[in-house]
């Protein structure tokens, strides 16, 4: 675009539109992964809805290529286009509305989870949402979205009521079971294929101190204790969450200094039960002795909001990222071998295997209740190799492709959505929505005719 034309868009809007040769563009251009280096012509930073609709109209009417970027964190770097123009929600539209009488929320498109857990804590209030305060609510919910609350209270679009939408052509609509019924059905697990999702409206539930707890054991017993978690958690009391994890001990407290740098694996665990005291913990984690004696185990009671930001500084924005992922409804024994091979392999300090339960409230909901086609699934697993140095991102990026070509065989076929790469091509796509994708590619015909919003994991509109 060139300057007459970014000189027009800024007489539109309210908000910011930031050109490659203004002050602050580097950082406007900047997201969560290190590893993507896009240059939009223009960054826009809505300052209302009314910004989005004149957005959406201007990309539209000059043919630019659009994307929509919330919190920044997609790990594929979706919402920062090449030469195109970016619609960054994380200004104005960065607000959160808690009605505790009706236990709701609504949410602006451009809030984090930090967002929404501090203003709904005050109310003694969450909903199920990531592990990562500075996640954007956008696209984790959009994707589906799953957290420590995930057992307990379902997935994110579990508990979304409804959706204000901006459409392809800049009109507005709101989403919901009453209106636009088809759009609703898409959004609750169809990513950003079908609009700008303005704000978001929230189920709430009664949370507020929580139980966090972590165990992790050498990698001599992965074996044992690997066996012993993928009987123990699906049949724990849904109050319980626990995540199976591969890492590197970070060097500092409440890890003993003689663990610090070895790598391990071990569970995170989440209580949401009644009086999580140290009593109380006591007796809901006395069973993880029972596989073999863990190397370090710590239980304490902890505000929610606490728990949900526990590991921001460990992983800041501005790392190298690659990541992938994979749905599964087994633990075998073939893939705890491929964990322990590339738990020894594991190329830097911050690199990790995640798998995290999406089984106990999330299987309440019909498989074609929402557009999130994997409710038969147990674990949700993400693969991420990550560094703080550029000249390790091809190592990075190998170590983990290669560990998810070991592991693929014992999944489920396809993917959380979000955990899906920018390079992993429209198969990949198709087998994370298995037989919804047909109805996905007909509500994207109705409402996005000519795949405007193709900057996305892409759902092609129906013929």
């Amino acid at each position: 675009m060139d300057g007459t034309a970014l000189d027009t868009l800024r007489e539109a809007l309210r908000g910011e539109v930031i050109g490659p040769q203004d002050e602050g563009y580097d950082e406007a251009r900047s997201i969560y992964n290190a590893m993507v280096d896009k240059r939009p012509a223009a960054i826009v930073r809505a300052a209302d809805t009314t910004d989005v609709r004149a957005t959406v109209r201007f990309a539209r009417d000059t043919g630019v290529e659009f994307g929509v970027q919330g919190g920044g964190h997609s790990g594929a770097g979706l919402g920062l286009i090449d030469g195109g123009l970016t619609l960054d929600l994380s200004g104005g539209l960065r607000w959160v509305h808690v009605d505790p009488a009706s236990r709701t929320a609504r949410v602006g498109g451009g809030a984090q989870l930090g967002d929404l857990d501090h203003e709904a804590h005050g109310f003694g209030l969450a909903t199920p949402a990531g592990i990562m305060s500075t996640t954007g609510v956008g696209g984790l919910t959009l994707g589906g979205g799953h957290g420590h609350l995930t057992r307990a209270y379902g997935l994110t679009v579990d508990n979304l009521l409804a959706a204000d939408v901006v459409l392809s052509d800049g009109s507005f609509v709101t989403a919901s079971q009453e209106e636009h019924p088809e759009l609703f059905w898409a959004l609750r697990g169809g990513g950003g294929n079908f609009g700008v999702v303005t704000s978001f409206t929230f189920r709430m539930h009664p949370v507020d101190t929580v139980g966090l707890g972590v165990t992790v054991w050498l990698p001599e017993q992965m074996s044992e204790v690997a066996r012993w978690y993928r009987e123990f958690l699906p049949a724990a009391p849904r109050d319980l969450n626990g995540f199976l994890a591969t890492l590197v001990v970070p060097p500092e407290p409440p890890f003993p200094e003689e663990l610090h740098g070895r790598k391990v694996f071990g569970v995170v665990w989440c209580y949401t039960g009644e009086n999580p005291d140290e009593d109380r913990l006591t007796d809901v984690f006395a069973e993880v002795n029972e596989p073999a004696p863990p190397a370090f185990h710590f239980a304490t009671p902890i505000p929610y909001p606490a728990l949900q930001s526990l590991n921001d500084h460990l992983i800041p924005k501005g790392l190298q990222w690659y990541w992938r992922g994979d749905f599964f409804d087994r633990i075998t024994d073939e893939s705890i071998d491929v964990h322990a091979a590339y738990l020894d392999s594991m190329p830097t300090e911050l690199s990790l295997m995640h798998l995290y339960p999406v089984d106990g409230a999330a299987r309440d909901v019909g498989p074609d209740d929402t557009a999130w086609a994997y409710r038969d699934a147990v674990w949700s697993g993400v693969i991420a190799g990550i560094s703080p140095y550029p000249g390790q991102a091809d190592t990075i990026r190998q170590w983990c492709v290669d560990y998810w070509d070991a592991l693929h065989t014992q999944s489920m076929g396809g993917s959380y959505v979000n955990f899906i790469g920018a390079d992993e091509g429209q198969e990949r796509v198709r087998a994370t929505y298995r037989g919804h994708y047909d109805r996905l590619a007909g509500i994207k015909r109705e409402y996005d005719p000519d795949n405007f919003f193709r900057n996305t994991q892409d759902i092609l509109p129906a013929a």
